[in-house]
C-alpha cells in the first residue's frame, strides 16, 4: 500500500501545464490545462479568449487525472503514457478523445517586432480631463517624421497593441508605418493596461470617441507634426467617423468601420456568425435582445447611425474591408461607404479578398481561426495604408 507521501510524490508527473487540440468535428480548438495542485485546475481556450476557467481535480495518480470544470458542464480524464495526457473531454452528452502535451501552448506570431528598432519610441501620456482618465501610451517616432496616425482599437477595453489570441496588430502596424516614415500614438483603453481613470462600466462609443480626441489634441499641441491622423479598427474606424465629421483630424484610415446603423450591422453579423441558426431573427428581435443586457454601451451602438457623419467628413479618407469579415459584414458596408462619402480624388475604399475581421488571411472569417492562423496582419493592406498616406502629403 502507498504511503500518503508516495501519493503525493507520484502526483508530480501530472502537475504542471499541458496543451493540445481538440476536434470537434466542425472546428479544432486548442486547449491548455494547467494542474495546479491536488485539488485544483484552470483551463484555457485560447480560440475562444477563455482563460483560467477555474477546475476541481476530482483524482490524480502517478498516472491518471480526473477534472472537472463546472461552469462548463466538463470532465476531462486521462491517463499518462509516453509523456502524454491520453482521455476523454466530455462536455454535456459530447465525448471527443483529446490528448495533451506537456508544456505552453507555443503559438508562431512571425510578424510580432523584436528589437533592435530603426525608430525611437517615447512612452507619452495625456488627460480626458471630462473623464476623469489618464492615458498611457507608445508614440513610435521614425526620423524626420511630419505625419502621426493616433490608433484607436476595436470594442472592449484593450491595450495599446490591441493585443487579442496572442496576436499584437497595432504594434504590427505602428512597426510598419515607422520604417516607412509615418509616426503613430497607440494608447492603452481606460482603465485598461497602464491608463487609469475613466468610468468603463457606462461608458458608450461617445465617450471612447472623446478620449481619442484627446488624443489626438495632445498630438496637435505636442508640435511635432504637420498633419494628425487616425487609424481606427472596428468600433476604432466608428469612432474615426465621428471626428472626420467634426472636422478633428486631417485624414482617417478606417479597418472595417462600420458604416450602417448598428442595430443593422449586428443583425448582419448575427446571420454571417450563426448560419441557419439565426433564421427568423430581425431587427426587432435584435433590439430586444441587446435592451435586455442593459448595457450603455450596446443600448448606444445600437441606435447609433454613422451615416450623416459619414456624409459630413470633408478629409480624405482610406476604408478597407475585408470579404470575409463575419463581424463588419463588407457587402452591407462597403455600399454605404461608396453612397455617402464625399467623390473626391482622394478617398479610397477597397475590399480584400480572403480577409477576416482582423486582416488575416483565412479559410472562413471565424473567430475560432484568429488565434490559428500564424498571421496577424496583411502586407498587402500595410503597404497599401504606407502608399495611400505618403500620397497624401
Amino acid at each position: 500500500m502507498l504511503t500518503a507521501f508516495t501519493l503525493q510524490t507520484s502526483a508530480q508527473n501530472i502537475r504542471g501545464t499541458w496543451s493540445g487540440e481538440l476536434d470537434t468535428g466542425m472546428m479544432k480548438l486548442a486547449i491548455v490545462l494547467h494542474v495546479d495542485n491536488d485539488s485544483t485546475c484552470r483551463l484555457d481556450s485560447p480560440d475562444q479568449a477563455a482563460k483560467d476557467l477555474k477546475g476541481q481535480v476530482e483524482y490524480i495518480s502517478a498516472d491518471s487525472i480526473l477534472v472537472r470544470l463546472p461552469q462548463l458542464v466538463v470532465l476531462y480524464g486521462a491517463r499518462l503514457a509516453d509523456g502524454e495526457l491520453r482521455g476523454t473531454f466530455v462536455q454535456g452528452l459530447n465525448a471527443l478523445p483529446l490528448t495533451l502535451k506537456n508544456g505552453e501552448l507555443v503559438r508562431k506570431r512571425p510578424q510580432t517586432p523584436q528589437p533592435p528598432f530603426p525608430y525611437q519610441t517615447e512612452e507619452v501620456a495625456f488627460t480626458n480631463e471630462n473623464a476623469g482618465a489618464t492615458f498611457c501610451g507608445t508614440l513610435t517616432l521614425p526620423k524626420g517624421a511630419n505625419t502621426v496616425m493616433l490608433m484607436v482599437t476595436g470594442s472592449g477595453q484593450q491595450n495599446r497593441d490591441e493585443e487579442l489570441f496572442e496576436h499584437k496588430p497595432f504594434a504590427v502596424i505602428a512597426d510598419y508605418l515607422a520604417r516607412h516614415g509615418i509616426a503613430t500614438l497607440r494608447y492603452d483603453d481606460r482603465a485598461t493596461g497602464k491608463s487609469v481613470g475613466g468610468d468603463v462600466k457606462d461608458a458608450t462609443t461617445k465617450d471612447f470617441a472623446d478620449d481619442a480626441l484627446a488624443g489626438i489634441e495632445w498630438l496637435r499641441q505636442n508640435k511635432r507634426f504637420k498633419k494628425v491622423g487616425i487609424i481606427g479598427h472596428s468600433e476604432g474606424g466608428l469612432i474615426a467617423f465621428m471626428l472626420g465629421a467634426l472636422d478633428k483630424v486631417d485624414f482617417i484610415v478606417s479597418l472595417a468601420g462600420p458604416a450602417v446603423r448598428g442595430d443593422s450591422l449586428l443583425l448582419e453579423q448575427n446571420k454571417a456568425l450563426l448560419g441557419d441558426k439565426a433564421k427568423g431573427l430581425t431587427i426587432e428581435s435584435v433590439r430586444n435582445n441587446v435592451s435586455a443586457l442593459q448595457k450603455s454601451w450596446y443600448n448606444f451602438y445600437i441606435d447609433y447611425d454613422p451615416q450623416p457623419d459619414l456624409a459630413r467628413i470633408a478629409c480624405p479618407v482610406m476604408a478597407v474591408n475585408g470579404s470575409k469579415d463575419l463581424q463588419v459584414v463588407a457587402s452591407q458596408n462597403i455600399p454605404a461607404l461608396r453612397r455617402l462619402l464625399t467623390k473626391n480624388g482622394q478617398n479610397v475604399i477597397k475590399e480584400y479578398p480572403d480577409l477576416n475581421h482582423l486582416f488575416q488571411h483565412c479559410q472562413t472569417g471565424m473567430p475560432t481561426e484568429y488565434g490559428q492562423i500564424e498571421e496577424t496582419f496583411s502586407e498587402e493592406v500595410l503597404n497599401y495604408i504606407v502608399e495611400w498616406t505618403q500620397q497624401l502629403y
